[in-house]
């Protein structure tokens, strides 16, 4: 009896948590962290120099939560303050904002940025990434849509929530989400659940959607030369559509990716006397 009961105090002990936010200058990290714990938006950018720190508590599962989080500023200037703060980190808020695509391709210089710092072995699989595609209110000025942002956060493991910390939306949703995995990971012995890893599709389907989403014509679509022969087109077709058709992948994207081969095959065929 006396066994269980220590058990269930020690369940009840305060949890203290580390968290970071990553991305580039005025994407909203300051703007995202001031509206979940201070319920405001603050319209005048104001730059962060160096390195904001606040802890704030939370109440999670009858469990209080500590958190400690540091705002980093997104500036290369201040690379040589950031850079003493990515050790001991169970959760990091990597953040974009949906109408500068600079932002969401320098996501993975961030990551890159955090593996070198922490030094070898890096292991990234333990810890939590919440991807933020943030300033959704100004959706008029997207370049980065909903499927390209959650294929690559999900193709690697990671949270992807829809953000707006002007308007509030998807903030909340997004740090329950958050902080909740991130006391599984604590829970799991500081290693992250198999929940959050197991994505349902491959790296190859991933890869794939990428490609096709970038590509500059219909030859390069289907990953052929031009003047390819309408057998190697057939192939090259049968091979994504197996690959990519909505019944056998749920991968974001994957829809338009498997239309776009489909139109790509068609539009080369018809070239061809």
């Amino acid at each position: 009896m006396e066994t269980n009961l220590q058990k269930r105090k020690e369940a009840r002990k305060p949890l203290r948590i580390k968290v970071i936010s990553m991305g580039n200058a005025e994407v909203g990290k300051s703007c995202i962290i001031k509206r979940y714990c201070e319920k405001r938006f603050v319209s005048k950018y104001l730059a962060t120099i160096g390195i904001d720190y606040g802890v704030t508590k939370v109440q999670m599962r009858d469990r209080e939560i500590k958190v400690n989080i540091f705002d980093m500023a997104g500036h290369p200037f201040f690379y040589e303050v950031r850079n003493e703060f990515y050790k001991d980190t169970q959760g990091v808020l990597l953040v974009y904002d949906i109408g500068q695509r600079e932002s969401f391709d320098a996501l993975d210089s961030w990551l890159a940025e955090m593996r070198q710092e922490l030094g070898p072995p890096t292991n990234l699989e333990n810890i939590i990434f919440s991807v933020c595609a943030n300033k959704i209110d100004c959706s008029k000025h997207r370049c980065v849509d909903e499927s390209e942002g959650r294929l690559w956060a999900e193709s690697r493991g990671f949270l992807y929530f829809e953000t707006s910390a002007q308007t509030g939306e998807g903030i909340n949703e997004m740090f329950q989400v958050f902080y909740s995995t991130i006391i599984d990971l604590c829970e799991n012995g500081g290693k992250r659940p198999m929940a959050s890893i197991n994505v349902g599709f491959t790296k190859e389907q991933a890869d794939s959607i990428r490609r096709i989403r970038n590509s500059k014509d219909s030859w390069d679509m289907l990953g052929l030369k031009p003047g390819s022969s309408r057998d190697e087109i057939n192939r090259a077709y049968r091979r994504l559509a197996v690959l990519l058709h909505p019944d056998k992948c749920i991968a974001p994207g994957s829809e338009d990716a498997f239309k776009a081969v489909v139109n790509a095959r068609t539009a080369l065929l018809k070239s061809i006397k």
